[in-house]
C-alpha cells in the first residue's frame, strides 16, 4: 500500500470550514503541514509562496470554484509562472466528474469523504506524481520503421553502378 511522504505540505481551498477541518484532521501528524484558504483567488499566491506538494480544492469555493482554480494553476504552470502541482477535487455529486476530468486534476472524490479515503487518494496521487506509470509512446512506430527500411532496400536494389 502506498503511504504518504514523511514531510508534506497540503493546501486546501474551501469556503466551508467543515471541509477544511475534515482535510486538516485527515492529515494530522508530524511533518504534515496543512495550509487553508477560504477563497479560490488566494490559491495561486499561496502555491507560489509555499510550493505545496498537493492542492485539494472544493468544487464550490465562493466566486472562484475549484474548477476555475485548477484550470488557473494548470495555465500558470504551462506558462512557467508556477511549478506544476497535483490536485484533488472534492465534488458535490458523481455527475461533477465530467467537469473534473476537464481540469486534468490528478483525482476527484465525491463528498463527504472519510479520512482514510482522502489519505489513500493523496498517497496514490503523490506516488504517481513522483513515479509516473505511463509508458511513453515511441516517437516512431514500428510500422513506420519497417516501411522506411523496405523503401531503403528498394532504393538500393534499383540503384545501378556504372
Amino acid at each position: 500500500m502506498t503511504s504518504l511522504p514523511e514531510q508534506i505540505t497540503i493546501l486546501v481551498a474551501s469556503d466551508g470550514s467543515w471541509i477544511r477541518d475534515q482535510v486538516r484532521l485527515a492529515f494530522v501528524g508530524p511533518g504534515h503541514d496543512v495550509l487553508e484558504v477560504a477563497s479560490g483567488q488566494e490559491v495561486r499566491d499561496l502555491v507560489a509562496e509555499h510550493s505545496p506538494d498537493l492542492v485539494i480544492l472544493d468544487l464550490q469555493i465562493g466566486n472562484m470554484g475549484g474548477i476555475a482554480v485548477a484550470l488557473d494553476l494548470h495555465l500558470e504552470a504551462a506558462a512557467w509562472r508556477l511549478d506544476p502541482v497535483p490536485m484533488i477535487l472534492l465534488l458535490d455529486r458523481e455527475a461533477d466528474r465530467f467537469l473534473a476530468q476537464r481540469t486534468e486534476a490528478a483525482a476527484s472524490l465525491v463528498k463527504p469523504v472519510d479520512a482514510m479515503t482522502l489519505r489513500r487518494t493523496a498517497a496514490e496521487v503523490l506516488d504517481e506524481w513522483v513515479h509516473p506509470s505511463v509508458t511513453p509512446e515511441p516517437a516512431v512506430s514500428e510500422q513506420a520503421v519497417e516501411q522506411a527500411v523496405s523503401e531503403q532496400e528498394g532504393d538500393e536494389a534499383s540503384t545501378t553502378i556504372s
